[in-house]
């Protein structure tokens, strides 16, 4: 797969969508990968979660690793995968950006530091056609910072009315949806007279191509299981 001499072959679920798009172009730019949609090395979906089980069934059936970037997912999804990692490299991840990665590294760092006195809110805000809310990305980062906590992620997502208390613990999500934003994320450590605010933003969907690129390097020579960003950053 791969080998110095030849480029990793990849091939998109969705070729014409944002991300196939973009990932394409990165492609271009990058003589190390080629795009061959019929004898891949590795499969990557950014899709719709409609296509997930398809998706899944070509990679296995291909014994290719494939790298998950929908959002969206529901319950059953994580079934799937989870029968698919049995079988071939699954690399899941709602945001492939490298930064990303490392913010939420630091997440959970801070989270597991400064314990339970802190609240946590996490902000996001996507162009106006993003459909989910809150993000995958703020889903992700909340669960970094409940795995820094100890805890089960329990959001606290789309507050509204009057009366309202803040659940102790609590990890809360804020969304705004508008224009061309490509994707901003806020996760605020509110403590007794102090904030640590730990921030990412994307520019434009070329950072997630490009660590989707890097995430398939990485899944080429892995055996059956389940990875994340943060195993690609690692291995960096």
């Amino acid at each position: 797969m791969g080998s110095n001499d030849q480029p990793l072959r990849i091939a998109l679920t969705a070729p014409d969508g944002k991300m196939g798009l973009a990932i394409a172009l990165a492609i271009a730019e990058d003589p190390a990968f080629a795009i061959d949609q019929d004898q891949a090395d590795v499969l990557i979906d950014f899709s719709v979660p409609q296509a997930l089980e398809k998706s899944l069934g070509r990679a296995v059936a291909a014994r290719i690793p494939v790298l998950i970037g929908t959002t969206g997912l529901d319950p059953a999804a994580d079934s799937l995968i989870a029968e698919a990692a049995k079988h071939i490299a699954v690399l899941r991840s709602a945001n492939t950006s490298l930064g990303m990665a490392v913010l939420a590294e630091l997440v959970e760092r801070a989270a597991k530091v400064l314990g339970k006195g802190w609240d946590i809110e996490i902000a996001e805000a996507h162009h106006r056609g993003k459909a989910d809310s809150p993000s995958g990305t703020a889903l992700m980062l909340g669960q970094a910072a409940a795995r820094g906590r100890g805890i089960a992620l329990n959001p606290e997502a789309g507050r509204d009315g009057t009366g309202l208390t803040r659940g102790e613990g609590a990890i809360g999500f804020a969304s705004v949806r508008g224009g061309t934003v490509a994707g901003d994320h806020d996760v605020m450590f509110l403590g007794p007279e102090e904030r640590l605010i730990l921030s990412h933003r994307a520019e434009s969907r070329m950072i997630f191509a490009r660590g989707a690129l890097a995430a398939a390097r990485f899944l080429a020579d892995r055996p059956a299981g389940l990875y994340s960003m943060q195993d690609v950053v690692g291995a960096l």
